[in-house]
């Protein structure tokens, strides 16, 4: 069994809180328009209400998550719709290299294809319990436990499959086009 201490990249601090980051006002969330588009190199495009999302099969996933602001929070159990169902609903085209989030506000993030793939990988909606608070995304994030948290969009709205890499928000503007927090002691920046 790992140590606390191993649980944690190199740069980083535990925190018992969790800060609230995020570029932008938090968004107003109406249920009755709220959707969830799911587009570009797929066989079905889709486009989900609220209660077609919710619908959907969920899973609970226990991880660590760590914030490119050297903040990291241990034992976070998140509860939401895996990833890679999404996927499977729209017929990934082997075209699909990568993934690129789509968020309120015109937020975007990137991440390979394979990375969204893993089985700890959710759309969700709870966090220990409780559903998230809007500042903390609801009413939907993805959570990308292994990269650090800006990859971990809050209140998203589509995923779009490409054949190529789109730098997205937060990438265009200087940080890490990965985001390993345990490689290099942590791709926080574009140099690292």
């Amino acid at each position: 069994m790992e140590s606390k201490r191993e649980r944690i990249p190199p740069g980083q601090t535990v925190t018992d809180g969790w800060p609230v980051l995020h570029e932008g006002p938090v968004p107003a969330f109406d249920p009755a328009t709220w959707t969830f588009r799911v587009f570009g190199e797929v066989e079905r495009p889709i486009t989900l209400t609220y209660d077609e999302f919710r619908a959907l099969p969920v899973r609970s996933v226990r991880c660590d998550i760590h914030c490119v602001t050297h903040w990291s929070k241990l034992d976070n159990v998140f509860e939401g719709v895996p990833f890679a169902e999404i996927a499977r609903l729209a017929g990934v085209k082997p075209t699909a290299r990568h993934v690129i989030i789509h968020a309120e506000n015109g937020y975007t993030t990137n991440v390979p294809l394979e990375d969204c793939m893993r089985d700890d990988v959710l759309f969700a909606h709870r966090h220990n319990g409780q559903d998230l608070t809007p500042e903390h995304g609801w009413p939907l994030r993805i959570v990308i436990p292994h990269l650090y948290f800006w990859k971990s969009a809050k209140w998203v709205r589509g995923v779009e499959f490409s054949p190529v890499d789109k730098p997205g928000f937060w990438e265009q503007r200087g940080y890490h086009n990965y985001g390993d927090p345990w490689k290099n002691g942590g791709q926080r920046f574009w140099f690292d």
